[in-house]
């Protein structure tokens, strides 16, 4: 009998662990209780909300990609109608089935995974702190970003990498679970495809380290990103024709400089320095969840090497990469302090590292999630609020607003219902044509954004406008230079407010259709 067997049956180790258990599953549901009341309370993630609203439009009979212009791939919009549809039948927003909802996937994706690590050694027979810890920081790491889809692809990816590990270790799943593992993970795989990269990596360490590539789990997930893949061509050939045509041609915009990638990446990168150093030391002092750490550190590194592909500055590409960093750095504390003898005097400073770079990871959670949770205990302070005010007081029934951020226009229409006077969930992608023209004169005749933005308009006849004039891009004066119509219609709009450097335009006079510009799509 192995001495994690007698200890198991001595009663101060039972309570020990239900202790352990408790403790877990009381942090697990601060956390959860916290994520909820900030991402319920504070304005929805705009990314989130627009899906929402696309997915009630599809819903509603419309088109993907030719009603409505959308650049990601339709699994986002299925998986969004979920909760959409649900909200219909209840009569509630849809962002109070949608939080709920994503939460329950990621918290049941941490039970699998922690089901998944039952027999991988004695640092994982208590399931229940297992769940808690990988719970809290699939909840925590996103905050009230909470549904995104690099939130959603890591969480399909867990199971996955836990059982290829312990493939890697000579105890490889049976069937059922690995063909389940490799169809969620291909689900995720098929949110973000260039995330395959990432999983080609870890597929790459499993052939290096004598594992068949045609086994039941890859086969999984080649089989629903190849059936997923068949489907977006037969029943959305417009999303090849038109969406991706548009954001390769017009997307780049939003990049930024490899320096500010790195700056804005910081944590990310520290935390995955230290997690190879991490990973040296277990190797040599044989922890036996090396296999799992290796795993989880070649996924996480490939991740953020995507992320550095797409050359874009926001937080949630990187989601993919933190979570599963932060996982491989409380793996790695834990299994030392459960084989203490295993330690030399060096391997203290090892320690330090981790322990810094966790709470590297910490405090940029509680940056992220203090001014969510701010909003959610004052709600009206947000700009979204006072937009959704004032559309309430004037009455408005449709409503637009001129700016590349998608939060003055989700969740500010998911929240009052008013009509959206424009194909386009923000003006990204006439930033994009006006980018795209310093260098291609005639990128218009191929992308004629200003004139669909002011097709749009006219057509929509908008009741209340917002001028964004934080980003340093005049559009009323762009699309009033270049498009007779839309000049003409603007001349029906008066300022009404001005606030967070926003300038509100209500329609003062019945009617702004002109005969000068058609309303075609």
């Amino acid at each position: 009998m192995n001495s994690f067997s007698i200890r198991s049956r001595h009663p101060a180790f039972g309570a020990s662990r239900r202790t352990a258990a408790a403790i877990g599953l009381v942090a697990l549901l601060a956390m959860l209780g916290l994520v909820l009341f900030a991402a319920m309370r504070s304005p929805m993630k705009d990314d989130v909300a627009w899906l929402l609203y696309v997915a009630r439009r599809w819903l509603a009979g419309q088109r993907l990609y030719i009603d409505v212009v959308e650049v990601n791939p339709p699994l986002i919009i299925w998986i969004s109608a979920v909760p959409a549809t649900v909200a219909g039948w209840l009569g509630v927003t849809s962002k109070m089935v949608a939080v709920p909802f994503f939460a329950t996937l990621v918290l049941a994706s941490a039970w699998w995974s922690a089901s998944a690590l039952r027999g991988a050694g004695a640092l994982f027979e208590q399931r229940l702190p297992v769940f808690a810890a990988i719970g809290i920081v699939l909840l925590a790491v996103p905050g009230a970003e909470i549904g995104q889809r690099e939130h959603l692809l890591v969480a399909a990816a867990l199971p996955y990498l836990i059982l290829l590990a312990r493939s890697l270790e000579g105890a490889p799943p049976t069937l059922v679970p690995a063909i389940m593992a490799g169809l969620v993970a291909g689900l995720g795989c098929a949110l973000k495809p260039r995330y395959g990269l990432a999983f080609a990596a870890v597929e790459i360490l499993a052939l290096a380290r004598g594992q068949r590539i045609l086994r039941p789990m890859t086969l999984g997930a080649v089989c629903v990103v190849a059936t997923y893949v068949g489907a977006v061509l037969l029943l959305y050939p417009a999303y090849l024709e038109r969406a991706v045509p548009l954001a390769l041609a017009l997307y780049g915009a939003t990049d930024v400089t490899l320096q500010q990638l790195f700056y804005d990446s910081l944590r990310l990168l520290f935390g995955e320095a230290v997690l190879l150093l991490l990973l040296v030391s277990a190797y040599r002092r044989g922890l036996p969840e090396r296999s799992l750490l290796t795993v989880l550190a070649t996924f996480a590194m490939a991740a953020t090497l995507v992320c550095f592909i797409d050359g874009k500055p926001w937080f949630y590409h990187r989601l993919p990469g933190t979570v599963v960093t932060l996982l491989a750095l409380l793996l790695w504390l834990a299994a030392s302090a459960a084989a203490p003898s295993r330690f030399s005097r060096s391997s203290w400073l090892l320690v330090l590292l981790a322990a810094s770079a966790c709470g590297v990871f910490a405090i940029g959670v509680g940056q992220r999630l203090t001014p969510h949770i701010e909003l959610a205990i004052d709600p009206d302070l947000s700009t979204e609020a006072r937009l959704v005010r004032l559309i309430v007081k004037e009455k408005a029934r449709t409503y637009v607003a001129f700016s590349e951020w998608i939060a003055l226009g989700f969740p500010v229409v998911n929240n009052t219902g008013v009509i959206w006077a424009s194909r386009f969930d923000s003006m990204w992608a006439l930033k994009g044509e006006l980018w795209r023209a310093r260098t291609d004169p005639g990128i218009a005749r191929l992308w004629p954004i200003r004139k669909w933005v002011a097709q749009d308009f006219v057509a929509g006849c908008p009741d209340l406008v917002v001028v964004d004039m934080r980003g340093g891009l005049n559009y009323v004066a762009i699309l009033g230079a270049t498009e007779p119509a839309f000049a003409q219609a603007w001349t029906h709009y008066r300022p009404i407010a001005t606030f967070d450097g926003l300038h509100v335009y209500r329609r003062m006079s019945a009617g702004c259709n002109s005969p000068l510009l058609s309303v075609s799509r």
